[in-house]
């Protein structure tokens, strides 16, 4: 897509994510518009967001584009007051690229700019993938993800500590009152 023109079809999708104020969210939770079929935007699994096959170059247009995501039952779309259009999302939609300790509370700031603090709503899970490795993900907004970059997923596991669980000694962390485990139980004592 070119960085200077939006093309047709995508008009409406600009224009109720500019409706919402600063850095505020529209309410996509709130809309309930006819489903308009698909549109080739792919979302890598690496967080680079493509149209018609081409990298969306602007980093304030893909930023639009994540605050009209919605996640239903058959898949995530790009909605607005009018439109409901299916997109592709080979992992997560959302990487989250840095983590800070700010009291008691995780706080992590993703590839959108989505500022996320993990507790009880925003919970973070790990899955092991066939691979053996392990898929961290941090939920941000209504059923929406962000995969924890491998950094950050170290630096959780440098926040661990270890609880005894009902499947044996697990490394964890805290935030927000809620406890999360970064990994199988007994995994670290390998």
């Amino acid at each position: 897509m070119a960085d200077e023109a939006v093309r047709p079809g995508l008009e409406g999708i600009v224009a109720a994510a500019k409706q919402a104020p600063g850095r505020g969210l529209p309410p996509v939770h709130l809309w309930n518009p006819a489903h308009c079929g698909e549109i080739d935007i792919v979302i890598r699994k690496d967080g680079v967001w493509f149209h018609e096959g081409t990298p969306i170059g602007r980093e304030a247009l893909v930023r639009l584009f994540s605050t009209v995501l919605r996640k239903d039952p058959d898949g995530i779309h790009l909605v607005t007051p009018v439109e409901k259009m299916k997109i592709t999302v080979e992992d997560a939609p959302f990487i989250a690229t840095r983590v800070d300790r700010v009291g008691e509370a995780l706080r992590f700031l993703t590839n959108v700019g989505d500022e996320v603090e993990a507790g009880p709503e925003n919970y973070i899970r790990v899955e092991m993938g066939q691979d053996g490795e392990p898929r961290p993900y941090l939920h941000v907004r209504r059923g929406l993800e962000a995969l924890i970059a491998r950094p950050v997923f170290y630096e959780l596991v440098e926040l661990a500590e270890e609880r005894e669980t009902s499947d044996g000694p697990t490394l964890g962390v805290a935030s927000n009152g809620a406890w999360y485990p970064v990994g199988p139980a007994r995994a670290h004592q390998l």
